[in-house]
């Protein structure tokens, strides 16, 4: 999760845990992020995901059953322990989302923000996290964010200005997980690209929608 996160009283670790155990158990989908993401990189291409503010581990875990490389770094270590004590060999890392890059080497073919990461980041903040996520994406390669939409927090508009600035380019937004079009609803999921030089591979059929 990010920095403003940690000054709230959210639930943590397998206090947190127990409200996703409870809706699968009344039969609710609950790997929706999963199943977009896999879906996404089945279309671009590419193995290896980075989920940024991963918190327990949920959407990681899943990813790395299904045979995905994963990585997750969270600002919570409350929330990381119990990731690890679920998958101890996945790679967790503690970092803040501003300033993680000497923690992690890597370059990815897909980040995702899951669980409103985008506004529980300190507000001024949103664009330096940008900036970091990209710098990790292989060209080509995609970021997938999924937030909540209040007059008193992070826009679509500023997120799409603070994401061209970060050298992304917009490909899609969808009111939820599933692609469920975006009609200017409350919540929206919103995929960009970092260029490629040569695009060998598009995501079709899914025009950019605001």
């Amino acid at each position: 999760m990010g920095t403003r996160w940690l000054g709230t009283d959210a639930p943590r670790g397998d206090d947190y845990d127990a409200r996703w155990r409870s809706l699968a158990a009344a039969g609710h989908r609950i790997h929706g992020e999963a199943d977009l993401v896999e879906e996404l990189l089945a279309e671009s291409g590419g193995t290896r995901v980075l989920d940024a503010g991963c918190g327990t581990g949920r959407v990681a875990i899943e990813l790395a059953m299904r045979g995905f490389s994963l990585v997750g770094v969270d600002a919570d270590a409350e929330m990381l322990a119990a990731a690890r004590a679920k998958r101890p060999e996945l790679a967790w890392i503690e970092a803040d989302l501003t300033d993680f890059a000497a923690s992690l080497d890597a370059e990815f073919d897909l980040v995702v923000l899951a669980g409103n990461v985008m506004v529980f980041l300190d507000p001024g903040s949103e664009g330096r996290v940008l900036h970091r996520l990209s710098a990790h994406l292989v060209p080509g390669a995609l970021l997938v964010s999924g937030f909540g939409i209040r007059p008193d927090q992070l826009s679509l508009d500023e997120y799409d200005r603070l994401a061209e600035a970060a050298g992304l380019e917009p490909v899609a937004r969808w009111a939820t997980w599933d692609r469920q079009p975006f009609t200017g609803g409350d919540y929206a999921v919103s995929v960009h690209r970092r260029p490629a030089q040569r695009r060998d591979r598009t995501i079709t059929a899914h025009a950019h929608d605001q």
